[in-house]
């Protein structure tokens, strides 16, 4: 690594894309931290913007920090993706969410947890008894892809598919590299599902992207937006709650205390889920782009520039967080970034929750310890998790 800066200027010469940044990506965040609020990334074009602080305030003021040219790194994906929810600003965001967003608000998702929790507690204890298994496949991916990709509704080619687009939709998202190439068929292959494929008449009835459809058909949004709201039940509901599952089952492996005090205290299960969110964020940081000058502590960035805000080392900054490497569910969590900041709060952040705290709920009483095999990183551009984790149990 090199770290230099320049006059009142600091300057990180490396690309933050890079493979071997995406396999250890936190002595890099950290070496960003120190360099100063916002560092320049020659290698990127970007600014990052590392410390919590920093990134809150940049979360929290849209009307600056905008993201209606696109939250990708590159500008390839950022020219055919503005206008989705990810990609506004208010009004036209406000609008969006409120439709996207319908059956993920918190009294919507309560009204699941009578279907997650007896599926949780199946899966549990199917996969307790056979004493093995592995985290990634077997458990973390299995309420996402069997309950989630249900509500959405699509059509049976669609359900099967939808894995590989929501991996695809965060490798977009990165710098413009072979991940990223890679990623732009697969994302047009989505594009043409929903256009073609996904019609109002195949998908199932009731279902989320059925009621887009029906927001459509009484003039709330335009019914030519409906293809590309769908799309964003396709990548975000799964990739980022599987590895915020397989992260939080390789925490509590690696400290077997912190799995003995959640089960002495299950009290502690939803914020042992924001801790694990916190220490190992699932989702490294989107771009915005600046709509005037504005200084962050000290360096002045001007308008139209493009600032990488980085959730996941704003949630290991040591100006925030004591000894923040440490997994303590005991720690007061509630200001992390994990799941974003602001307007653009992860919509489906309460749908997480409620799968990861059902999936704790199920194991605590069946399980005495993990032991851990060698784990499998899957490397994306914006995604942080595992592709394997062979895990042994102890029975309680």
């Amino acid at each position: 690594m090199v770290a230099v800066a320049h006059d009142t200027v600091a300057e990180y010469d490396v690309d933050l894309y890079a493979d071997h940044v995406l396999d250890d990506p936190y002595p890099h965040y950290k070496a960003l931290r120190e360099l100063g609020a916002a560092v320049w990334l020659p290698r990127n074009g970007l600014w990052a913007i590392s410390r919590h602080a920093d990134v809150r305030e940049a979360l929290f003021s849209h009307a600056v920090f905008s993201s209606a040219q696109g939250v990708a790194a590159n500008e390839g994906t950022n020219a055919i993706a503005r206008g989705n929810l990810l990609a506004s600003d208010p009004p036209q965001h406000d609008l969006l969410r409120k439709v996207v967003g319908a059956p993920l608000t918190p009294k919507a998702v309560a009204e699941l947890r009578q279907t997650i929790e007896p599926a949780a507690e199946q899966l549990v204890e199917r996969l307790v008894s056979q004493g093995s298994f592995d985290a990634m496949s077997d458990l973390a991916s299995h309420l996402p892809v069997t309950i989630v990709s249900e509500l959405v509704g699509l059509p049976e080619e669609g359900r099967q598919n939808m894995l590989k687009w929501a991996a695809a939709t965060f490798d977009q998202l990165g710098g413009e590299n072979e991940r990223t190439a890679r990623a732009r068929p697969v994302i047009q292959e989505m594009r043409d599902y929903t256009l073609r494929v996904a019609t109002p008449d195949k998908l199932k009835p009731g279902s989320w992207s059925a009621r887009l459809y029906e927001a459509g058909d009484k003039g709330i949004v335009p019914a030519t937006l409906c293809p590309v709201l769908m799309r964003d039940y396709l990548g975000p509901s799964l990739d980022t709650t599987i590895f915020a599952t397989g992260s939080m089952i390789q925490l509590f492996g690696q400290n077997p205390d912190q799995w003995e005090l959640l089960r002495s205290d299950p009290q502690l299960i939803a914020n042992a889920v924001n801790e694990t969110v916190r220490v190992e964020s699932p989702i490294r940081g989107f771009t915005r782009s600046l709509t005037r000058d504005h200084v962050v502590g000290g360096t002045r960035l001007r308008s139209g520039e493009r600032a990488l805000l980085l959730f996941a080392s704003a949630n290991r900054d040591e100006r925030k967080w004591e000894q923040p490497e440490r997994f303590d569910i005991r720690r007061k969590v509630s200001e992390h970034v994990g799941f974003g900041y602001g307007i653009h709060t992860c919509a489906g952040m309460h749908l997480a929750r409620l799968e990861m705290q059902a999936l704790l709920r199920a194991l605590i009483p069946r399980v005495r310890r993990f032991v851990l095999g060698a784990p499998v990183a899957a490397r994306n551009n914006t995604l942080r998790g595992l592709q394997s984790l062979p895990v042994t149990i102890e029975r309680a």
